[in-house]
């Protein structure tokens, strides 16, 4: 069966034709990557890519949105657009659909994916168990959790909102971090320190301690310098920001009792070449009595292109299994 896969995001909506069979993903075509902003709705990004696929479109959509998904309405994060989940029969045509969150098409990404698609970053090195549960979390804009449960040949996924956890600083730095950012909010969470934004915190506590200027840069500014590496506030802030990810992994591993951990999402990709020199595995295991546990614990690195498109395919061939 083929599904119009759409992964709508903030900036961007990325389109597919998926094959799906027997509750899986066979196989994920051409994607076409358009911008929200030059789109007044769904609708009409949903019409230009039916123009560029120059043939009717499947009567069936997956759609993974950057928003809560439930209720008569769903108002994107950073997108003006609408979903009106019971119009798309009729605005899209699509008369069988499925819509989850973000993130939620991430988990079911990690339940289906090859295991070509994951990256080894840390604990023993084999393949995702496919049983009990794996955890996943997501560095991006905002801080994804999400957790699989394998039983029984079959996976459930469950959302999470875990990046809002209270964040538990580690040592005298992560105080000072703190003590700033509550000037700002009165409850600090994970999200705080473990996704994007979070790098200029770190960046300006790392100026404030080495008693340097605080340059005010916005973080795509501060994440530009420290992957150049010519800033050297910058790189340090960037294996900070490493540190506590791999603590709040390995928090999330103790929470929902995973046998193994991905990382997943843009920036998780880009960190890719830092987390073995960063202090990643060192802080994902300092877990007191329970270290040899940890030790034993699988970290990977979702590197599949599109795991949103793909994870949305995936949950539409969960819930209209044939």
């Amino acid at each position: 069966m083929q599904v119009v896969a759409v992964d709508i995001g903030g900036t961007h909506a990325r389109f597919a034709i998926a094959e799906v069979a027997k509750g899986n993903v066979v196989s994920l075509g051409h994607v076409v990557t358009q911008k929200t902003a030059e789109h007044a709705s769904l609708q009409t990004a949903w019409q230009d890519f039916e123009r560029q696929h120059g043939a009717p479109l499947p009567k069936a959509a997956a759609l993974s949105v950057a928003s809560p998904v439930g209720g008569e309405v769903i108002k994107l994060t950073n997108n003006p657009w609408i979903i009106r989940p019971a119009l798309i029969p009729e605005r899209l045509g699509a008369h069988t659909y499925t819509i989850v969150n973000d993130f939620a098409a991430i988990a079911h990404a990690v339940a289906q994916l090859p295991e070509g698609d994951f990256l080894h970053i840390c604990g023993p090195d084999r393949p995702l168990a496919r049983d009990g549960v794996t955890s996943i979390c997501g560095p991006g804009t905002g801080l994804g959790v999400a957790g699989v449960f394998h039983a029984d040949g079959g996976y459930h996924v469950m959302p999470t909102e875990g990046g809002h956890v209270d964040f538990a600083p580690l040592d005298g730095f992560e105080d000072a971090m703190l003590a700033r950012l509550r000037k700002t909010f009165t409850r600090v969470s994970a999200e705080r320190v473990c996704a994007g934004p979070a790098i200029v915190a770190i960046y300006e506590t790392l100026a404030e301690i080495e008693d340097k200027p605080v340059r005010h840069l916005d973080d795509k500014a501060i994440w530009g310098l420290a992957f150049e590496g010519t800033d050297s506030l910058a790189i340090a802030a960037l294996d900070r920001f490493v540190l506590t990810l791999g603590a709040f992994a390995g928090d999330l591993a103790l929470t929902q009792g995973a046998k193994e951990v991905v990382i997943a999402g843009g920036l998780g990709l880009k960190l890719k070449d830092h987390f073995a020199r960063s202090g990643f595995a060192e802080r994902f295991t300092a877990k007191g009595r329970f270290q040899q546990m940890m030790a034993g614990i699988p970290v990977k690195l979702i590197t599949h292109p599109q795991p949103g498109l793909y994870g949305a395919a995936a949950a539409f061939a969960q819930e209209h299994a044939k």
